[in-house]
């Protein structure tokens, strides 16, 4: 191989025709998710994917892919996946990842076409979230999303901080819902303020408790301690619960706090049908909120994104521009926006256009229509439960979560069971101390009739239970 010449393939024929075996194979794929549950990785699965470094012909190379990796993904595009909140991708999602990779642009900054497609992306949430306009910011997800969110938090209290740091700093609470997303305390012990900043408060049912939470700032004070945010949960991960936002919004405006909303699946039940799209009320009062595209969405992994209400103070928390990065009035150094100037990367791939595509593509229309199944899917289950024998409904259906709780056997045993048979993959949790097992139905191959056999075969497996 000559110089210039040495990564890019010799025959661009031969390399057009593997890709179209390629993308021949992944349609195959996908038009056989009905199909392809989750399947165990064999023994020697590291032998086979060991790098030996030696090179190999495209052909021969995805022959490896399509016999040794693709047979055991996950299993989330199968329609009786209900695990954990695992989206299923779209086929006009893989199209745009190709596009993607193919431009393979970095959306750090500069003037160039992605930019305005990642602004369209973020101008359009802001309609969904019920904001007049606003900034915002794609992530890799929710938990990303968060950490850049309780630092615009942190900044509006203390713009010291990017200067001084935490030195003088007091110590911060941060509130949010038993049973709330871990990705908050997580983002603060990243931040430097350690997991006892998270305060949970009480939350009967799975909904933040007001008046709790109002004790809890006022005793948190009384000990001089420094309340910074409240967080909202628009669909809790254990039992898809809503809290009243509405009453969370008011007390974070008497009590000058922060309002973040932890939205990562449940924002899209605001393209749903009635009531379902009532649960979110409130959000539109919102400081920030984090939601993720690759759950019910149908987006491919990784896909989130955050809103700030406030851009002045979104800039103010992350810009920095060395001479290296100095903007320029024409050429590539031009352009009004830079998305590093919003958050910790500068080099950042082009998720905006496997999102934009999705909600051009698909429409607005059959997206909440599709998540308007899921709910009544999941109310469905909770019906099928309870008329059950061996099964009960162990917190009421709010929106696409139903937890079941079995007469007998462990959940976790159970679980296991039911996805190395392949007939659903259920996980579990915790619902007053009672382990069982958890549907979050966010699959838009779900039909009614996968949700009856999905029960059924969980219903069998705990009659076999001896």
């Amino acid at each position: 191989m000559t110089e210039g010449h040495r990564i890019d393939p010799v025959d661009w024929d031969a390399f057009e025709a593997d890709l179209h075996d390629i993308t021949h194979r992944c349609v195959e794929r996908l038009r056989a998710a009905r199909d392809t549950p989750w399947i165990a990785p064999p023994a020697d699965m590291a032998d086979r994917v060991k790098i030996t470094g030696a090179g190999q012909a495209t052909g021969p190379l995805f022959d490896r892919v399509f016999t040794d990796i693709v047979p055991h993904a996950t299993g989330n595009t199968h329609p009786r996946f209900y695990g954990w909140v695992h989206g299923t991708g779209t086929a006009t999602g893989v199209a745009a990842e190709m596009v993607a990779a193919t431009m393979n642009a970095n959306m750090g900054g500069r003037d160039q076409g992605g930019a305005y497609v990642e602004r369209a992306v973020i101008d359009w949430l802001h309609g969904v979230a019920g904001w007049p306009d606003g900034s915002g910011l794609m992530t890799s997800g929710t938990s990303q999303a968060t950490i850049l969110a309780l630092s615009c938090a942190r900044m509006r209290a203390f713009p010291q901080v990017r200067a001084k740091g935490l030195a003088g700093l007091p110590e911060m609470r941060v509130y949010i819902a038993k049973g709330g997303h871990s990705c908050v305390k997580k983002a603060l012990e990243v931040m430097g303020h350690g997991a006892d900043a998270t305060h949970q408060v009480a939350a009967p049912n799975g909904v933040m408790d007001v008046e709790a939470l109002r004790a809890a700032i006022a005793q948190d004070r009384a000990a001089g301690l420094h309340p910074l945010v409240v967080v909202g949960t628009v669909g809790s991960v254990n039992l898809g619960t809503y809290d009243d936002l509405n009453a969370v919004a008011d007390v974070a405006r008497d009590e000058d706090l922060w309002l973040h909303c932890d939205a990562a699946f449940g924002f899209w039940s605001r393209l749903a049908d009635a009531p379902w799209r009532d649960l979110s009320a409130g959000i539109e009062q919102a400081d920030s909120v984090a939601m993720d595209f690759h759950k019910w969405m149908a987006v491919p992994y990784a896909a989130g994104a955050v809103l700030i209400r406030d851009e002045d103070l979104h800039l103010k928390t992350f810009r920095e521009r060395p001479e290296y990065l100095a903007a320029g009035g024409a050429g590539l150094a031009g352009g009004a926006w830079w998305a590093t100037d919003y958050g910790l990367e500068l080099s950042r791939g082009f998720t905006a256009l496997k999102v934009w595509a999705t909600v051009e593509g698909i429409g607005t229309k059959a997206l909440g229509a599709q998540i308007t199944d899921n709910c009544k899917q999941a109310a469905y289950m909770g019906e099928l439960a309870e008329a059950s024998d061996v099964l009960d409904l162990a917190a009421p259906v709010v929106s696409n979560l139903c937890v079941i709780r079995p007469a007998r056997g462990k959940a976790t045993d159970l679980a296991a069971r039911l996805q190395i048979d392949g007939d659903a993959v259920f996980s579990t949790t915790m619902v007053e101390g009672v382990s069982c097992l958890r549907a979050a139905i966010v699959n838009h191959r779900t039909t009614r009739a996968d949700v009856v056999a999905s029960v059924a075969a969980l219903g069998a497996a705990v009659r076999a239970v001896d």
